[in-house]
């Protein structure tokens, strides 16, 4: 179990505290067209160019990813980039029909999954104290909780991928059973959703879809 004494964190929490206060002063908020990329006039895409998508792109999409909250640092999200003829043939045994030339058109397709076995990990993700008891022996517990902070850091990732440029497009339409076999078999990761990325041929994509208005949806207690 690591451990941090009282001096050390302190000033850890006053550097970290300076470091967002000194974000906030730069920039208070993002501009117009940055909120249109990564959400407001962001798209699903479904076609895709040959051009690739490097290595170096897709870490640096992970260090943006894993800087979003999850419940007690907990981080357990776990993600598989499906790059090669042979791990699309595989994935593409899990797909419903019309999905799998929109798997293997795209440059990467990533299988964003959770690891069951996350809370073994919290000595180094939350040094604070020892939250494991919080989940051990608790499957029900651990299975909510891996599920909802990983889809949290699938989304966290698709917004990141925006931000640097790519186009994604989520997916659903598959075999999570047939997934985990194929990918994960032997281990205590679980698969959640998928997400084609790369760069869109814009000229497959239809109007944008209705949404619900403010107060169709939300309301105050």
């Amino acid at each position: 179990m690591n451990t941090i004494d009282n001096g050390d964190l302190e000033a850890l929490r006053a550097a970290a505290q300076a470091v967002v206060r000194d974000l906030r002063s730069r920039k208070p908020n993002l501009d117009d067209d940055s909120i249109d990329l990564i959400l407001r006039d962001a798209r699903s895409h479904y076609a895709w160019t040959d051009k690739p998508v490097p290595r170096e792109m897709l870490e640096a999409i992970y260090q943006i990813t894993i800087n979003g909250p999850t419940s007690m640092n907990t981080c357990p999200a776990r993600f598989v980039f499906v790059t090669s003829d042979e791990g699309k043939a595989r994935l593409a045994k899990s797909l419903k029909p019309k999905n799998v030339a929109k798997m293997e058109s795209a440059p990467v397709t990533v299988i964003v999954a959770h690891d069951l076995e996350f809370w073994t990990h919290l000595p180094f993700l939350f040094p604070h104290e020892d939250r494991r008891p919080l989940f051990e022996g608790k499957p029900a517990h651990i299975e909510a909780t891996a599920f909802r902070n990983g889809t949290l850091q699938g989304a966290y990732f698709m917004v990141a991928a925006r931000a640097m440029g790519l186009d994604v497009g989520a997916m659903s339409g598959f075999s999570n059973e047939i997934v985990d076999e194929e990918f994960f078999s032997g281990t205590a990761l679980k698969s959640n959703f998928l997400i084609n990325l790369g760069y869109a041929d814009e000229s497959a994509l239809f109007q944008k879809l209705p949404r619900f208005a403010f107060d169709d949806v939300c309301s105050f207690v």
